[in-house]
């Protein structure tokens, strides 16, 4: 043999060392370390287990001890992208689950299965992690349109494609699964064993009532079922003993494994097991999902019930005096913590979870909860606070676990009060509406692109450090008014100005009238003297903090046309001012309730949310305010006013509601607008008797809007975004910290 041959049969054969030592690297990092683990009398392998009231953990050498559980529910998306395209990345995952880790959290909960990065980031996180990992709780999604269309739950399809769900999940938390990648679902190899850090297994979605309510009708005569793992009891409805179907089909594709975990299905409090007399709607308590009523026949890990609970919905939080028996301490009654109180009285001899509860750091509101803890108009600091409280009220009230919604904020999501404004609802996802609770519920801020290149604090200097091109300027563009710079991002229009003398709102105000489309109305009384070439749509006030907001012009005012004499016919009739003046910016909180069609009268409710708040978004300041939108300082004013607020339906693509009548179906269109069109005027204001008035710059000035700075920008079709950790994130890492996993 050669000496060239010789070098290559060695070179080759380091090659082949090379290749099989990585492969064998490759298998061992997706094997967990063996954890401590109790075997039952089948022979399979237990962590948890429940027992009676309590959630329990296994120490070693037989000793098993009660933990409480603490979390924060993860979701399966970031901005600009939708759940179904999975877009998160190991990096994410590695960078979230230390985050939580360190917050105290001992639990992830997921609602459905990710793509096979995240059981392997997750095992690779815990791999150092010892006898103290990160657990996890798997959730199962359950066919929801389906259910809902076709108020069924026993239908063949629907059943099949549950159970299809719950063999899949099964298989990716084991490492086991192999499935073609498609539009709207995970997909990929599973090779990752992540069993040993599974917390518990959570089947199903919030239920329907009209459907469960239906299910029980049609299906009266089902005998309840019976299960080698799981049974339903002789009171089991028709609906429940379908859930235990569907647990008793998770059990048997996980027993296959050698393991068992604790199982739930999901539950909420439109179909809890209590009675709710000052409810006004029917539907809100119309049936009720028992959790007793369905029993482990042969799982030792055990059982348990699992609530979403929040303090604001339904409505009977803040209308039922049954609730009002615990004071809160500022006058009020705290009816979220006697709500659980009722809950756990009932839940006495089984484990009860709050898998989810807390409130959004948003501009909007969509419901009211006693003692402020509403759906929504809290900053950060005031979201942590009442995030704090409610996780004391579970802990006190001998829940056995309370896991937070959400971890990170969610751009997709939608609300009953603005989703009607949100067209086209399939770009959502491209842009932030900070008027939309449901998309600010996150520890973590997924904030826009500009939010770290313009900090909101009455300086323009940060301005300068734009990229070319990134901001429009317009120098004089009116009488005292220097220079005015515009920009935006995915949540913001921004605005900087350089005034001639130093802004002093107890003296003047700054008045930007916004022009997006032909019609609109004539600002007479905020820009007196003034007649413009065709209307405005909103105008924006920055003066002294009270007066400080964004007005809609009364012919377009979203709220007034879908609730007023054209729409929803729930408001008042417009006094004769209301229809010439332009109108706070609101948004409704609850519809008109009437008998017969609800339980009980309830008078519409609405809020203004067009408020500008004068503060600072720089997250380094003491001062800072999450929902700042303005500030000023000496010359300088800048703001950053939300889209929606300017009439826009999707900024990413230039729409902006129309002035068309409704739809048939209440719903609004929109057209493209070709940018903003701004009408900036600093107004002098006279004082007199406590009162202040506009004054005249000069008298009759005529203004055509073609002459006036317009602002444009081309379609998007990717987003950028900021990630920050909110001041709500160390508020929870102070109580997860202060309550032990060991229940004393």
């Amino acid at each position: 043999m050669s000496t060239l041959a010789k070098k290559r049969i060695i070179i080759w054969s380091i090659v082949g060392i090379a290749l099989i030592a990585g492969a064998i690297c490759a298998v061992l990092l997706n094997l967990p370390p063996s954890p401590t683990t109790y075997a039952t009398s089948s022979g399979t392998k237990v962590i948890f287990k429940t027992t009676k009231d309590k959630f329990m953990k296994y120490e070693g050498e037989g000793q098993w001890k009660e933990i409480f559980v603490k979390g924060v529910n993860l979701g399966a998306t970031v901005p600009g992208h939708f759940p179904g395209e999975f877009p998160i990345t190991e990096e994410d995952y590695l960078r979230w689950f230390k985050q939580i880790d360190d917050m105290g959290a001992n639990v992830i909960r997921v609602y459905t299965v990710h793509n096979p990065v995240f059981y392997k980031s997750l095992v690779k996180y815990n791999r150092d992690k010892g006898d103290d990992p990160l657990y996890f709780i798997q959730g199962i999604w359950s066919p929801e349109e389906a259910l809902i269309e076709q108020k069924d739950a026993y239908r063949s399809e629907i059943v099949s494609q549950f159970e299809q769900g719950i063999d899949k999940a099964v298989k990716a938390v084991y490492g086991e699964l192999d499935t073609p990648v498609v539009p709207g679902a995970s997909g990929g190899k599973y090779t990752a064993n992540a069993a040993p850090y599974l917390m518990a297994w959570h089947v199903g979605t919030e239920w329907d009532p009209e459907m469960v309510d239906n299910t029980n009708k049609l299906h009266a005569e089902v005998e309840p079922y019976q299960g080698s793992y799981f049974r339903a009891t002789e009171k089991a409805s028709p609906f429940e003993s379908w859930l235990a179907r569907l647990l008793d089909h998770t059990a048997a594709a996980e027993q296959k494994f050698g393991w068992e975990h604790p199982m739930t299905f999901t539950n909420w409090v439109t179909t809890d097991v209590l009675e709710h007399p000052g409810e006004p709607l029917f539907e809100e308590d119309l049936v009720s999902v028992d959790a007793t009523h369905v029993q482990p026949a042969a799982w030792e890990a055990g059982y348990f019930a699992a609530y979403h609970v929040y303090p604001y919905y339904p409505d009977f939080f803040h209308l039922d005096q049954t609730l009002q028996t615990i004071p809160d301490g500022k006058g009020g009654f705290n009816t979220y913590k006697a709500y659980l109180k009722e809950l756990k009285a009932y839940y006495k001899d089984i484990p009860i979870i709050v898998t989810e509860y807390g409130v959004p750091s948003s501009l909007g509101v969509s419901h009211i909860g006693p003692g402020g803890r509403n759906q929504g108009g809290h900053d950060e600091k005031e979201q942590g606070e009442i995030n704090v409280s409610l996780t004391q009220d579970i802990y006190d009230e001998g829940y056995a676990g309370a896991i937070l919604f959400m971890w990170q904020d969610e751009w997709f999501k939608k609300t009953w009060n603005t989703m009607r404004f949100e067209i086209p609802v399939d770009r959502r996802a491209y842009w932030l509406n900070v008027l939309t609770n449901e998309k600010l519920f996150g520890l973590v801020s997924m904030g826009p692109g500009k939010e770290d290149q313009i900090v909101i604090d009455g300086k323009l200097d940060d301005w300068d450090a734009l990229p070319e091109g990134e901001a429009v300027q317009f120098d004089k563009p009116a009488q005292g008014i220097e220079q005015m710079k515009v920009t935006h991002d995915e949540a913001y229009v921004y605005v900087g100005l350089r005034l001639s003398e130093e802004f002093d709102p107890q003296h003047s105000k700054i008045v930007l009238g916004t022009d997006t489309q032909p019609g609109g109305d004539q600002p007479v009384k905020e820009m007196p003297g003034l007649t413009l070439s065709d209307g405005l749509e909103d105008l924006v006030v920055l003066g002294r903090d009270e007066e400080s907001q964004v007005l809609a012009a009364p012919s377009y005012d979203f709220h007034r046309r879908l609730y007023g004499e054209y729409g929803y016919w729930m408001l008042p009739d417009q006094k004769a001012e209301e229809k010439s003046a332009f109108q706070p910016w609101k948004l409704a909180l609850s519809l008109t309730m009437t008998p017969p069609d609800t339980r009980s009268a309830h008078p519409f409710k609405d809020v203004t949310v067009g408020t500008l708040t004068r503060g600072t978004s720089d997250r380094q300041s003491a001062e800072f305010n999450s929902l700042t939108s303005w500030q000023y300082s000496g010359k300088e004013v800048e703001l950053r006013i939300p889209w929606m607020l300017l009439g826009f339906a999707d900024p990413s693509s230039l729409q902006v509601i129309d002035y068309g009548k409704l739809n048939k179906d209440r719903t609004f269109s929109t057209v493209k607008t070709q940018g903003i069109t701004f009408v900036p005027r600093i107004i002098q204001q006279e004082t007199a008797g406590g009162r202040s008035t506009s004054k005249a710059a000069s008298s009759n000035e005529t203004i055509d809007l073609g002459t006036q700075p317009k602002y444009s920008w081309k379609p998007w079709e990717t987003v950028n975004y900021t990630e920050h950790l909110k001041s709500s994130y160390y508020a929870m890492q102070k109580i997860y910290h202060s309550l032990s996993d060991d229940r004393p």
